[in-house]
């Protein structure tokens, strides 16, 4: 598996070219010279079969890696059970139109910590989790890879660690490590290279490097406060970051090919383009110094 660069959804110039439906994405995300695309059924999964499968059938044609991100309000670490337990309806729906689609993954938010302790949470996150795992075999699901997201705020499951966590119970779980989200947590502690290497290097000392190195990212410059994230801002923005450079090298000198999902405000296929021209500058750049 290579690298891969795509948005988090449609940007606004996408209907500013004068697209209507997601089928077109494909086409307009490989005009953009980008190879990847993340299905947003945040707000619920209403895509229908056919429009999945019309989906799916142009992305193979522009050779568009896909991906899927679930429902928002899936709680994984709630304390009633059966909310909790209910969310796996979330993931089968998610199941269903990755299959549809030809989609390799379902990108989830793991929840917030309510009232209880993170232990608490992580805990209650874990054996949701291991139910979901269950069931997704049970429904023919099982090839579906499932990447639970660090995030972004100070009261939800998502730390790293936990991300981490979640990811030993199975195989098939890869991180979605959001790194404005990383950034927005810990307030601005990715600001050189080797904050990024040791966030690289923390995934793969517990889950091997094979997986380590196909690990999904999700990436926007984010503003901030004392609780965490606060929105997602563009890559124009220079008070906040992170910076996608410093990244670029660290994933060039382990030579990690994950895909690559950008989540800027509005501009997303753009800023995902800018990561790819800057992945491509610094690899090439690492190379002749060899």
């Amino acid at each position: 598996m290579s690298i891969a660069f795509g948005p988090a959804g449609n940007a606004d110039s996408f209907a500013a070219a004068g697209y209507k439906s997601s089928k077109d994405a494909p086409e307009f995300l490989r005009g953009m010279g980008l190879n990847a695309y993340e299905y947003q059924c945040g707000n619920g999964v209403t895509v229908k079969e056919q429009g999945a499968r019309s989906i799916g059938e142009n992305a193979k044609r522009f050779g568009v890696r896909l991906s899927i991100h679930a429902p928002y309000y899936i709680s994984m670490s709630g304390e009633d059970d059966a909310k909790r337990l209910g969310s796996l309806k979330y993931f089968l729906q998610c199941g269903e139109v990755a299959h549809w689609m030809g989609a390799g993954r379902v990108i989830f938010h793991p929840g917030g910590l309510g009232k209880s302790t993170r232990e608490e949470a992580l805990e209650r996150s874990l054996d949701t989790l291991r139910y979901v795992i269950r069931e997704m075999d049970g429904a023919g699901f099982g090839d579906v890879a499932l990447c639970p997201e660090v995030m972004g705020k100070i009261n939800q499951v998502g730390t790293l660690e936990e991300v981490i966590a979640m990811c030993r119970l199975d195989e098939r779980l890869i991180p979605c490590v959001d790194f404005g989200h990383l950034n927005a947590r810990t307030m601005g502690s990715l600001a050189a290279v080797e904050a990024f290497d040791r966030a690289l290097g923390a995934m793969e000392n517990a889950l091997g490097r094979e997986r380590a190195s196909r690990f999904h990212v999700h990436f926007s410059k984010i503003q901030y406060g004392k609780g965490g994230e606060i929105r997602h801002l563009t890559f124009e923005d220079t008070e906040f970051g992170p910076d996608f450079s410093l990244l670029a090298e660290a994933l060039v000198k382990r030579g990690y090919e994950p895909t690559v999902i950008c989540e800027s405000a509005g501009t997303q296929a753009e800023d995902a383009a800018a990561m790819m021209r800057i992945y491509e500058d610094k690899k090439k750049l690492l190379s002749e110094s060899v």
